[in-house]
This record gives C-alpha cells, sequence and structure tokens, in this order.
C-alpha cells in the first residue's frame, strides 16, 4: 500500500503506529482506515486468535477520541448498550444514564453472541448517528464508528444478524491465518512486553482528514458503474449470468451502491488520488457486496458462497474507461 505525504500523511502515521501491534492484516487496516474516512462501519469476520479485536482497539489507540469497548455477551439488554432512565431519589426525577454506545469509536466485540434485540437495538444510532430514551433524543460524538467483530465457525451459542443490521455496516471484511513468516514474527513479539501504541491524530484531525476526502472527484461512469454492479447482484439474468439467478434470494440493497461509491473514494485518498478509478471500486466490492447477499438454499446446497457470486459479477460487468486523470 502506498500514501501521498502531502494528504494522507497523517493516515500513513497512524497506520505506521498500529503496525507495532499488528503483524500483516494489511487488508483489514486498509479497510478500517477507508471506514474511518468514509464515516462506515465494519465488521470483522475471522477465527479466533487472528487480533481482529487488537487491530480495532490499536487503531482507536492512536486515532484518539473516546473508545469504548462491549463484550456482546447473550445476557445483555439494550440498555446495557444505549443507556436508560434511572430514578433519582433526591429530586424524585428520572434522569438519562447514557450507555457505552456515546463514543467516538465502539467495538461490539462478538456481536453475534447478543440477541437479535440487542444487535437491533443498533440500528438507529449506526444510521442516525442519535439515540432516542424514553421521549429524548441524544447525538453521539462525532466522528461516530462503530466496529464489531464475529467469529464464523461457531454457531452454539451465537444469533445470526438481523438482515436490517447488517446492510448497516458498510463492509464485511473476512481475514485469514497469517503467512509463515507473520505468524514467526506474531510469536517473536510476544516474547517481549507488548508495544505502546502512541495517539496521532485526534478526532477533530479526523473530521478534517473525512472532509478532505469528500473532495475527491467520483465520475458519473463509475457512479453507473457502482450501481450497475448492486442491479447485478438482483438480477443476474440481465448482468449475463443467468446461471447464478437460481443462488440469489435477495440482492443487495440501494445502500450498497451509495457505500461503494463513499468506500471507493476514501479508498482512492488514501492512496493519494484526487479522483476515483475503477480499480477503487473493484478492490471493494467484495467487502461491500458480501454482507447483502440472502442466498438459496440451492446455493447452500452447491456450496456456492457470496465471494464466488461477486467475483463472476466483478469480471462480468464493464467497468468503465478511467476517469478524472486530466484534473
Amino acid at each position: 500500500m502506498t500514501y501521498a505525504q502531502s494528504d494522507a500523511g497523517p493516515i500513513e502515521k497512524v497506520l505506521y503506529e498500529v503496525k507495532k501491534a499488528i503483524v500483516g492484516q494489511d487488508v483489514l487496516l486498509e479497510r478500517l482506515m477507508v471506514a474511518l474516512l468514509a464515516r462506515g462501519h465494519v465488521l470483522v469476520e475471522g477465527v479466533p486468535g487472528l487480533a481482529k479485536t487488537l487491530a480495532v482497539k490499536s487503531l482507536a489507540e492512536a486515532v484518539g477520541g473516546q473508545f469504548h469497548r462491549v463484550q456482546f455477551t447473550p445476557d445483555l439488554v439494550p440498555a446495557d448498550i444505549l443507556g436508560t432512565r434511572v430514578y433519582h431519589q433526591p429530586t424524585g426525577e428520572f434522569q438519562v444514564s447514557l450507555g457505552p454506545v456515546f463514543t467516538n469509536l465502539l467495538l461490539a466485540d462478538e456481536i453475534n453472541r447478543a440477541p437479535a434485540k440487542v444487535q437491533s437495538a443498533l440500528l438507529e444510532v449506526m444510521q442516525e448517528r442519535q439515540v432516542t430514551i424514553g421521549r429524548e433524543t441524544h447525538q453521539v460524538p462525532n466522528p461516530f464508528l462503530v466496529l464489531a467483530t464475529q467469529n464464523p465457525i461457531e454457531s452454539e451459542g451465537t444469533y445470526p444478524l438481523p438482515e436490517a443490521q447488517v446492510d448497516r455496516f458498510m463492509m464485511k471484511v473476512v481475514i485469514g491465518y497469517p503467512s509463515v513468516t507473520e505468524e514467526f514474527v506474531v510469536v517473536e513479539r510476544s516474547l517481549s512486553p507488548a508495544a505502546t501504541i502512541q495517539r496521532i491524530i485526534d478526532p477533530g484531525t479526523l473530521v478534517t482528514l473525512q472532509q478532505q476526502a469528500d473532495q475527491v472527484y467520483v465520475d458519473p461512469s463509475l457512479i453507473e458503474y457502482a450501481v450497475l454492479l448492486a442491479h447485478a447482484t438482483r438480477d443476474p439474468a440481465r448482468a449475463g449470468l443467468p446461471d447464478l439467478a437460481r443462488y440469489v434470494q435477495f440482492g443487495a440493497s440501494p445502500r450498497s451502491s451509495i457505500s461503494l461509491v463513499q468506500a471507493g473514494r476514501a479508498l482512492a485518498y488514501l492512496r493519494g488520488r484526487e479522483y476515483v478509478v475503477p480499480e477503487d471500486i473493484d478492490d471493494l466490492a467484495l467487502d461491500v457486496l458480501r454482507h447483502r447477499l440472502v442466498l438459496s438454499y440451492e446455493a447452500l446446497g452447491d456450496d456456492v458462497s457470496p465471494d464466488t457470486i461477486l467475483q463472476k459479477i466483478v469480471a462480468n460487468v464493464a467497468a468503465p474507461e478511467p476517469a478524472g486523470r486530466g484534473r
């Protein structure tokens, strides 16, 4: 990964600081930075022991601001996340006690271990950046991001996320095992005290970086390309892939098109460009779309995954010519 010193210098320093604690996982860290710049939420999926939680926590320490971690368990209730009204005996009135969701970075660790009513408690705050408790509505701090983790290999004691909840995550990043060299470094580092992560930027600087990323040029042809990719998940036959139609029960929502363009713009900024190119959209297509597909039982029977379908769609939908190079 390469970054422009002039525009993305602070981001490069943040990644360098996080790398003190994290070995490898370049794709995960890049996607987390894209989410920070694009004001999106991220769902990280991987088997235990891959430093999912450590990566998010280290990033939060480098970015600064308020950080709260909530360990999702089956006995949680929505009030444990959002807050509740508490009776104050000296005044005889109810007062609002705000929950851990009122922070800049919220780590929802193992989010699929809490029941659906707790998961759904995040719906309002993830979309509108506000929480309604009783008759009062409270705004969460700016910036606000939810970074959630889940374990895909264990089904006992877990609850699948509701589709409305899944759709509010800008990206779902799937991470795998480290290479032999990377794992050697992980073990070697474990023999020494853990590295201390220094704060590189603050929430105000992050907001400024987000505003700079908003200025990245997106050609209308690339917006159309993102929309065509989303439409192809809903009707693969119109995209020239009739064999895939039986595998897709529901395609990606319009929120996916918005996320794909916004994330592509942030990735272009992260890579030091003032314009988006088709490669930015292609690189993020699987992360933005994979969790928004609802597959049929036939797909499960034939062992067809969302990534398999999306790879064929991206390969079959014609990308526009790179635009914006003259700006």
